[in-house]
């Protein structure tokens, strides 16, 4: 049985050290962190079983990282420390999830088994999940992280309980926004590697000159900088899942060389020449074409073979018909219950202006705007008008004829009206002011519905 797995978070290292060196003498497998925004970090690659955080921090605090933690639907709990607790804080913490809520001093011993009771109910949380995963197929838990009722989500959950069975490397394609670390997340989650490490890179974020020290390691000594050993992201994800986002920004060299250790599922280290076997599942996401990036050269066709066991793609959100609708439920929801707010309701004209937005930032801008609509600091107050702005009417063909480009811009003047008022035709004929005959009979011809 293995021992629990503790991130400790504080902004003093001297608190950081003495909590480590206690918490490993007695029996916990220790990680720590100076900052929630490290911790965040962290979680991409280590799955602790209790989340140990001090509460005042500079930038974000404890309570923040404990709604993210939440935000993201993982399993585990978060203990909260501080030195100026009060009961309204206290109250607040536990509201927003977290498990126990400790004041400095405290006892030793205390923390100990606190901890450990918080360990143990990550385990039950994992285990009910696991076994809901066993009784259904996966599929509730699988709808509820791939939300979505159109044809092309159906698709892509049905890719993703196929593919989670089977040890193959998989390309993810879709515009930014789409979700795709998401759905790199549910291939690991579902599959058998599901208790081994998910470890996510941006090739992007990563510069030219370290991506090699970053993806495979370096030795003590290797370069000038390298004062450590240092673990690579290969080697780090070994037995889990390693989601190479952005791939197609990863210099040509590099590529050469990740294209080795795909296909010999070895690594070796910066300044090494042991070679370490991987047992690894490659999962590579990009927001362009990667075989026609191939063909023009800008990416190694050898690698896009290599990888192209499976393709999943993502549709933009704007493909999607009424998704829209029910991930703004869904992040609405979230929103108000990080915020501490009451989820507001969506009128008619609201629903109409999620449906006719093209949703340039996809379900990442939606997100966005939901978490703006729960706040409800707009100055006009809630509404989704003001939220995303005005629409811009779908972009004409450059040889399309007088008639038609009229046509296209009376259609879009009308649907924002409606959205403006809330499909009231008395409102819109007042507005435009022009008769309800001829604003019936132009919206028939344009084909503009309630």
């Amino acid at each position: 049985m293995t021992n629990p797995a503790i991130l400790i978070v504080d902004d003093e290292e001297m608190v950081r050290t003495a909590l480590e060196q206690w918490l490993r003498l007695s029996g916990f497998d220790t990680h720590v962190a100076s900052s929630a925004t490290e911790a965040l970090r962290l979680l991409d690659d280590i799955h602790p079983d209790v989340i140990l955080t001090d509460v005042r921090m500079p930038g974000l605090s404890g309570l923040d990282l404990l709604r993210t933690v939440r935000e993201r639907a993982l399993a585990a709990e978060v203990i909260l420390i501080t030195g100026h607790g009060d009961v309204p804080m206290a109250v607040e913490a536990m509201r927003a999830g977290a498990f126990d809520f400790l004041q400095k001093p405290y006892v030793p011993d205390q923390l100990v088994k606190t901890l450990r009771r918080a360990a143990e109910q990550t385990g039950l949380k994992r285990e009910v999940a696991e076994l809901r995963r066993k009784l259904d197929g996966g599929e509730t838990e699988l709808a509820t992280r791939l939300i979505g009722s159109s044809r092309v989500m159906e698709d892509v959950r049905s890719a993703v309980r196929e593919l989670a069975t089977i040890p193959a490397d998989v390309i993810i394609l879709g515009e930014t926004g789409t979700g795709k670390e998401v759905v790199a997340r549910c291939l690991h989650d579902f599959s058998s590697r599901a208790k081994g490490p998910f470890v996510a890179v941006n090739c992007a974020a990563i510069p030219a000159e370290l991506i090699e020290s970053e993806l495979f390691g370096h030795e003590a000594g290797a370069f000038t900088s390298a004062r450590d050993k240092r673990i690579g992201k290969f080697e780090f994800a070994n037995g889990g899942t390693l989601l190479l986002d952005e791939i197609e920004s990863m210099p040509m060299l590099a590529q050469a060389k990740v294209l080795r250790v795909i296909q010999e599922r070895m690594v070796e280290r910066v300044g090494s020449n042991r070679q370490i076997p991987l047992d690894i599942r490659i999962v590579a996401a990009s927001k362009v074409d990667l075989a026609a990036e191939s063909e023009a050269g800008r990416f190694r066709a050898d690698l896009y073979y290599r990888l192209n066991m499976a393709t999943i793609h993502l549709a933009p959100l704007r493909d999607r018909g009424e998704d829209s609708v029910l991930l703004f439920h869904h992040f609405l929801g979230l929103a108000a219950q990080r915020f501490n707010k009451p989820a507001p309701q969506l009128h008619p004209a609201d629903i109409n202006a999620l449906l006719v937005h093209t949703w340039p930032g996809n379900v990442r801008e939606l997100k966005a705007a939901a978490d703006r609509f729960a706040l409800g600091l707009d100055a006009t107050g809630r509404s989704l008008d003001t939220i995303l702005g005005p629409k811009a009417a779908k972009p004409m063909s450059s040889s399309a004829s007088l008639a038609d480009r009229l046509a296209a811009y009376e259609r879009h003047v009308i649907e924002a009206e409606l959205a403006r008022h809330g499909d009231s035709i008395a409102a819109v004929v007042d507005a435009l002011q022009v008769p309800r005959r001829t604003l019936s009979e132009k919206m028939a011809r344009l084909g503009v519905r309630r």
